[in-house]
């Protein structure tokens, strides 16, 4: 129950953060229907483009700073956090430049693409309005995950509130009064996102939660970036291989013998599958951060403890989703539309999201330890071979050759949901938690050894002989921190690390 709570902590306002965000989302698609047919189509498209070539790829970079983070908090290299948060802002402002350009060739590339010219046009003026929003997210991004680290997550979801309920006058301010039009939609979202960084700014000046962790800038943040760039490339990969899935079933709903309808279903489908992803994704943030905290204070029981209990909540979550799809399946589809025939494809549909999410909410989660414990590129590879492996074939199988149709693509996400689910328990059975909190003492040292202001510099040549033993290694962490008043407490720690029966024995 202690750690069910500690969980908690950080996954319950991560929840409401998430739900309030995704409200955001179904305002501007309101005030985009609110303008037109052709409004709404571009600004659908422009959002599915934004969503492949740019906010995966800034959201899975940004992850690749939360074992770093989480980590350093737990082993108390607080000035690795200010380092760290620093590297991962200028890595998400190169990658905003090439990702901004690509924005502003949109219409280009969507009529090389043979995509209808006048929504075309529409999606660009959306998209073109809307990329100042990704120079904001290079400092969102990384803002929330280093408070998320630190197990800060109220402040986020109270300045996110904030920033929404701000949206629905802003989209009238400029959608209506000012008659901008879908220009107005687009840029409302980036001004809500300016919103939302000014009152995160605001609280970090009025709480001072950076005291400890500030780190004046300077040319250390440009060195050592190779510790970031193993776990922010992976990291990133895994997100966009979970993405562009999505948006690809979306192209093969075109190629069915409906697809107006298909089209139609599936976005019903995929807004109703983001509301309930925000659930297993909010369980992931908060498992991250406690193995990653457990393994950088050297507690690998612990942060094995938090694996298995992040793990059965995600089963729980996997059964009430498969609920309320199934007793909702044909009450759902009434809140967006009320045309037949989309409803019956949604109503058949719905159960079989429902059984995916058996799958993606165990997955979901044990990525979230995965990263925790600095493991994206197995994340990476299972979401590979899980989605493009198995999935893929499925869906063509069952969607066009067995001409199951629509719900043919389903049953290919849930061949996916299945094999990512039986992977990653395989992934997390073999994990040894002895192992990877040495793993955690060589990714902090790495990742400090470069900066000026870190005071592991001293200890990172200590720390590489390859003769020590366990027991010397976990003696020789706790030293580092620095706190040699306490040797007695921790000698008794190593002593029950050892003996822990959740622990595997490993022979010296």
């Amino acid at each position: 129950m202690e750690e069910m709570r500690a969980i908690g902590r950080i996954s319950i306002p991560s929840t409401i953060t998430g739900l309030v965000l995704y409200s955001r989302t179904m305002i501007s698609m309101m005030f985009l229907g609110y303008l037109g047919e052709l409004e709404l189509a571009g600004g659908s498209l422009a959002i599915g483009f934004a969503n492949i070539t740019g906010y995966s790829v800034l959201s899975g970079l940004a992850m690749g700073m939360e074992p770093i983070c989480g980590q350093a908090f737990g082993a108390k290299q607080r000035k690795l956090l200010g380092l760290t948060l620093q590297r991962t802002v200028l890595l998400l402002l190169s990658a905003s430049i090439p990702i901004s350009l690509l924005w502003l060739n949109m219409k280009r590339i969507l009529l090389w693409c043979r995509q209808d010219e006048e929504i075309s046009t529409a999606a660009h003026v959306f998209i073109t309005f809307a990329t100042p929003d990704l120079f904001l997210l290079s400092f969102l991004h990384p803002l929330r995950i280093y408070l998320r680290a630190q197990a800060i997550t109220l402040p986020v979801t109270y300045c996110s509130f904030i920033s929404v309920v701000l949206h629905v006058p802003l989209n009238y301010l400029l959608v209506v009064h000012f008659n901008m039009g879908i220009a107005g939609v687009a840029f409302s979202m980036v001004w809500t996102n300016l919103n939302l960084f000014i009152c995160l700014l605001f609280f970090f000046l009025i709480s001072r939660v950076y005291k400890d962790s500030w780190v004046t800038p300077s040319v250390d943040c440009l060195r050592g970036w190779s510790a970031l760039l193993k776990l922010a490339v992976p990291s990133c990969a895994s997100v966009c291989l979970e993405w562009w899935w999505y948006e690809l079933m979306i192209m093969f709903c075109g190629l069915l013998a409906n697809p107006k309808a298909t089209l139609a279903s599936m976005g019903i489908l995929i807004q109703t599958t983001s509301l309930v992803y925000v659930f297993p994704s909010s369980l992931s943030f908060g498992v991250s951060t406690r193995v990653g905290n457990e393994l950088g204070a050297r507690r690998p029981a612990k942060a094995r403890t938090a694996a298995i209990v992040s793990l059965a909540c995600a089963v729980l979550l996997g059964l009430a989703a498969m609920a309320f799809t199934t007793s909702m399946r044909h009450q759902w589809g009434r809140l967006f539309t009320t045309d037949t025939e989309i409803l019956e494809l949604t109503a058949m549909a719905l159960p079989i999201a429902g059984l995916c999410e058996l799958g993606n909410c165990p997955q979901t989660t044990g990525c979230g330890v995965l990263r925790g414990s600095a493991r994206p590129s197995i994340g990476a590879n299972i979401n590979l071979g899980s989605f493009y492996a198995v999935g893929m074939p499925v869906a063509i199988v069952m969607g066009f050759v067995a001409r199951m149709g629509f719900p043919g693509l389903w049953l290919g996400l849930l061949a996916a949901q299945v094999s990512c689910a039986v992977f990653m328990s395989y992934a997390l059975i073999r994990t040894d938690w002895i192992e990877e909190v040495e793993r955690a003492k060589q990714l902090t040292n790495a990742s400090t050894s470069t900066s000026t202001s870190s005071s592991s510099s001293s200890s990172s040549s200590s720390s590489s002989s390859s003769s020590s033993n366990s027991a010397c290694c976990l003696e020789e962490i706790l030293c580092i921190n620095g706190e040699d008043d306490d040797d007695e407490k921790k000698k008794e720690e190593k002593v029950s690390m050892e003996n822990h029966p959740l622990i595997p024995h490993v022979d010296e």
